[in-house]
């Protein structure tokens, strides 16, 4: 999902996968002037030998405000290189009455299969720019490959700007599942739960 291998590959992907169109129509989002994020929490889903594993992630302040600052430290490592094909499967669930319902693939948004990431990262950020800040300053990578060993992003500000969310996508309780894999084998797993306030 990296500012920590997975923080990026995953994290910045599922958050991407909620709140952010990559390949989508226009038609079908509305412009979101002010949202909040609470009880943001997360773990690793992945089973203990999974090679990509998030060790740490902080993000504060809670809520989280878009527009918004977010100050956020993260760690984790990876025991393998995580290279193209990288697979995402991604399931997004929203609790309706006290039940959590699978929300389905729309335009690319939900509960989806993504067959490479790092082409999703390519999009993002296109090949030959800088990544962004603070990454770049910190030296950790925003596109693939990323090399085995140990990321670490030490505490750092961000400014959340305005979003425009899918019109499916109203005010709720939300978990996110990033299940990354290769060649048919998991690499790590990682659960987010979320809040979302929006007018």
């Amino acid at each position: 999902m990296d500012n920590v291998v997975f923080f990026t590959v995953t994290v910045t992907l599922s958050l991407f996968m909620v709140g952010t169109p990559v390949n989508c129509s226009s038609s079908g989002l509305r412009r979101v002037t002010r949202a909040q994020v609470l009880g943001f929490d997360w773990k690793n889903c992945g089973q203990p030998g999974d090679p990509a594993v998030l060790k740490t992630l902080a993000l504060s302040p809670d809520p989280i405000s878009i527009p918004g600052d977010l100050t956020a430290s993260a760690s984790g490592s990876t025991s393998v290189e995580l290279s193209a094909p990288l697979a995402l499967n991604v399931t997004l669930e929203r609790e309706v009455a006290g039940f959590w319902v699978k929300v389905p693939c729309v335009e690319e948004l939900g509960s989806c299969h993504y067959p490479d990431a790092c082409a999703i990262l390519n999009q993002l950020i296109p090949p030959g720019q800088d990544c962004p800040e603070p990454l770049h300053t910190y030296g950790l990578p925003c596109r693939c490959p990323f090399k085995a060993g140990s990321y670490s992003l030490p505490q750092s500000d961000f400014y959340l700007p305005h979003i425009d969310l899918p019109y499916w996508l109203t005010n709720g309780d939300y978990r996110v599942q990033g299940v990354l894999g290769s060649q048919g084998k998991e690499l790590g797993c990682l659960k987010v739960a979320l809040s979302l306030q929006s007018n």
